[in-house]
């Protein structure tokens, strides 16, 4: 397994869909919401933490489709599906190298990001802590996602649609405890639930990912 994490962390940055797209998107969101919206501190400040969780969020659902295209189009898929390896494994590395090269950078660069929002320097920690514990459960939605479209022509689209529903209960935790720790508010109701989320994805969805991958493969 550790050697398929470094096999999928080298396609995923050759390929360019994940580090760098992400990244990039991540940064044109944080510039143009102030562009947009305006450089007014007592405007932005309280919108910060939502732009900066709804801008991860789009990061990551950037490079989605990716995760099983690439293995199904030179013939890999079917590869892993009869290896020794169980498919519920090969899920969870296809999630982990997703957060990997999505997900950790983008928890990384946020701190920088958040001044062009004017976020409050309380919020600071709180917004890598949430970005650290919900991003997970980004990349476990996503990877289900994607092999629930796999094969599919438009599935993109698709996946999009069935994705982002899912993707609701992590913004709202995610955002409200950046918002309560730049307030000095108690932050432990919605970090208990953001950390909640992301155990139970990484809990459960491997195996709900390798069984869409044995159906769509059949």
């Amino acid at each position: 397994m550790i050697a398929l994490l470094a096999r999928d962390l080298r396609l995923a940055i050759r390929a360019g869909g994940g580090f760098g797209l992400g990244l990039a998107f991540f940064l044109i969101l944080a510039t143009l919401v102030p562009l947009g919206v305006g450089p007014d501190a007592t405007l932005l400040r309280p919108i910060g933490p939502g732009i900066l969780w709804l801008g991860a969020l789009l990061a990551c659902l950037l490079s989605l489709d990716r995760i099983f295209a690439l293995d199904l189009e030179d013939g890999s898929l079917d590869l892993l599906a009869t290896a020794p390896i169980p498919l519920e494994g090969v899920a969870t590395i296809k999630a982990l190298t997703h957060w990997i090269t999505t997900g950790l950078p983008l928890t990384v660069a946020a701190p920088a990001l958040s001044l062009l929002l004017f976020l409050p320097t309380s919020a600071l920690p709180w917004l890598v802590v949430s970005l650290l514990i919900g991003t997970p459960a980004l990349s476990w939605l996503g990877t289900f996602g994607a092999a629930l479209t796999v094969g599919l022509k438009r599935g993109s689209l698709l996946l999009s649609l069935l994705v982002l529903p899912l993707y609701i209960p992590t913004l709202v935790f995610g955002a409200e405890v950046v918002r309560r720790g730049g307030d000095g508010l108690s932050v432990a109701t919605p970090l208990a639930l953001l950390a909640a989320i992301t155990l139970g994805c990484v809990a459960v969805l491997p195996f709900a990912t390798a069984a869409a991958l044995r159906i769509n493969l059949r």
